[in-house]
């Protein structure tokens, strides 16, 4: 954060520094309107033509060339029309070029205020610390899983607004076995990013294991609300299949997994997911169960059904994370 707020500092002088450049050179302006003004004559060639011209005026009335009214009348155009020259060329004094070096510091200073406020509200400085918490413990070669959640939970309460924080800690209690830190998490996460599909769907997921892999009233509604925005969202495709294997309908297993496996691009998950659905077709193509006298016989199909029912762990192991 440090060098953060370095080089934040490094960007804004530059732009005081335009603010300021004004006032250096508000003296030399000055001194250059000044003498500009001193030099101007348009007044004194206003003047000089009225002459000329009330002299043309009053010949003309000497030759008779025109009446005293005449001549009356254009003696007041001219004077109306000197008046109005010399009114256009009025100059008001200069002001001292001291005047305004008290507002540009201040509105340098409203400016760097307003632009540090912006940075707080709309920027990403809770991000950055959350990024340095990260590196500070990928280079910590002793830290632990509990070291990380106890460093990304002191940034929950520094920011319990930053969606990111909750969605780093969410697999972290999940992953370490704190299912209901976990539920926790990822409610906050979708309290500050909405009721997205892909959110719900881990929602659901979770709880549908915490329950013991019932699909519970409670899971049931977010699967729905789930499939309203997304009806071939994985994880929950892949969550039905896992409870559809679990009650024996087979059928349902392969198609909800199969669905499931047309949008996934994870090769693990996709081949975890063919491994379910090779067990869900053996157990629909194996025979039907015999008497108990008769089961001794079987011992080689009791271990491929202890294989197909490994190949669902596999699946509710990936479907899990």
């Amino acid at each position: 954060m440090t060098f953060l707020w370095i080089a934040v500092a490094l960007l804004m002088l530059p732009a005081i520094a335009c603010l300021l450049a004004p006032l250096r050179s508000a003296r030399t302006l000055y001194n250059q309107q000044q003498a500009f003004e001193a030099s101007d004559d348009a007044t004194e060639q206003n003047v000089a033509i009225f002459k000329r011209r009330l002299a043309s005026l009053n010949a003309a009335f000497e030759r008779d060339d025109i009446d005293a009214e005449q001549r009356a009348e254009g003696q007041l155009e001219l004077e109306r029309s000197l008046l109005e020259d010399t009114a256009t060329h009025a100059v008001r004094p200069l002001k001292s070029p001291r005047a305004g070096r008290l507002a540009v510091p201040l509105i340098a200073l409203g400016v760097t205020a307003i632009s540090l406020f912006w940075y707080m509200e709309e920027g990403a400085e809770g991000d950055l610390a959350l990024y340095g918490v990260q590196q500070a413990l990928l280079e910590d070669a002793t830290a632990t899983a509990a070291t990380y959640i106890a460093r990304i939970e002191e940034q929950a309460v520094l920011q319990p607004d930053n969606p990111n924080v909750w969605a780093m800690l969410f697999p972290l209690y999940r992953d370490t076995g704190h299912e209901a830190k976990a539920v926790n998490a990822l409610e906050r996460l979708i309290a500050l990013e909405g009721r997205l599909p892909e959110l719900l769907a881990q929602l659901a997921q979770i709880r549908f294991f915490m329950a013991g892999r019932e699909l519970t009233r409670g899971v049931q509604d977010l699967v729905d609300e789930t499939l309203a925005q997304d009806p071939r969202q994985p994880t929950v495709l892949g969550l039905l299949g896992i409870h559809a294997f679990d009650t024996g309908d087979y059928e349902a297993a392969i198609d909800y997994w199969r669905r499931a496996l047309a949008t996934i691009n994870d090769t693990s998950m996709a081949e975890s997911l063919r491994e379910g659905i090779r067990a869900a077709q053996e157990r629909l193509n194996a025979p039907a169960e015999l008497p108990d006298g008769l089961a001794a016989p079987l011992n080689e199909e009791s271990r491929e059904n202890r294989a197909e029912d490994n190949a669902t762990e596999v699946v509710s192991d990936r479907v899990s994370e």
